[in-house]
């Protein structure tokens, strides 16, 4: 069994509501998963052999706004990282919940499994500048380094082996001048399947999503979700057309794209959806929180 486990940030379940990007536009790459309807609320959970779609709870008994550092460590430890340090914080690890993702986390579990993890998202050189300064890493990078993972850069992304943030590889020229060529969700899809030839597991972030939701502006969510939507449509393709067993895992750390009304973090519960092409899914049934993602993964895995 391979996982790819594509993490979007800022994706909650939202109202029927103008001010909801998921209820407004048609987005088949999501809808296709959840039986065809929009990525709201009021969309019916289902599960079946290969399939689950459910809300999972953000929040995580603690009273405030989800924030990304607390939910992020959840999502990659399985540790309530919220409760932990008696707050949601972020977007950063708070110093409390570092030791989750430096000793205990996802990426470990699986090494201890004897299989191989991978977060396939490059970074430009700018961001290791700044982050060795301020020695000041993501949850997603912490987690990478401290399991003695290299964190890909610009040469990865020209050599065609992983994935800039962005899925099709056009804000780096676009903002940061760095020559790389724009590609397709297609052929991002592709390169996103072939990787997982080499691993049991595939991390991939995107969070353009949590960024226009901040930005209130619903023409930049809609594009924000339609880049991924279609990277989601093109993998599925992929999945079913290939020869391996991979299982598309779903998620988020919080809401806040689905309500531009406000330009904070909401409370609203956040998607799982899980497709499988061969294999069982029924382990993800038994997830209610962030809590419940890094468990069903290595149960998985184990398999």
């Amino acid at each position: 069994m391979k996982v790819l486990f594509l993490f979007i940030d800022g994706l909650g379940l939202g109202d029927d509501a103008p001010t909801n990007p998921l209820f407004t536009n048609i987005f088949n790459g999501l809808e296709q998963l959840i039986g065809g309807k929009p990525l709201t609320k009021s969309a019916s959970e289902f599960t079946n052999e290969r399939s689950i779609f459910k809300g999972i709870d953000a929040c995580l008994g603690i009273e405030g706004l989800p924030q990304s550092g607390t939910g992020q460590a959840t999502l990659f430890s399985g540790i309530n990282a919220s409760a932990l340090i008696g707050k949601h914080f972020g977007p950063f690890p708070h110093t409390g919940i570092k030791p989750l993702l430096i000793e205990n986390s996802l990426f470990h579990r699986v090494q201890e499994l004897g299989k191989s993890p991978f977060f396939i998202n490059a970074f430009p050189q700018v961001f290791f500048d700044r982050a060795n300064v301020r020695n000041r890493w993501s949850c997603c990078t912490l987690m990478t380094r401290s399991a003695g993972i290299p964190l890909n850069s610009v040469q990865e992304v020209l050599d065609g082996k992983v994935l800039t943030a962005e899925i099709v590889q056009d804000y780096w020229k676009k903002y940061l001048d760095i020559s790389v060529p724009a590609i397709t969700t297609e052929i991002a899809a592709k390169r996103a399947y072939d990787v997982l030839n080499k691993h049991d597991l595939v991390l991939m972030e995107y969070y353009l999503t949590d960024k226009a939701g901040h930005a209130q502006n619903m023409d930049d969510a809609k594009r924000a979700i339609e880049r991924v939507d279609d990277f989601i449509s093109a993998f599925v393709h992929e999945i079913k057309s290939g020869d391996q067993d991979v299982l598309l895992l779903i998620t988020s750390d919080h809401g806040n794209i689905e309500d531009l009304s406000i330009k904070t973090h909401t409370i609203n519960e956040v998607p799982m959806i899980v497709y499988s092409t061969a294999s069982s899914v029924s382990r993800f049934e038994q997830v209610t929180d962030l809590t419940g993602i890094t468990p069903a993964i290595i149960d998985i895995l184990k398999k």
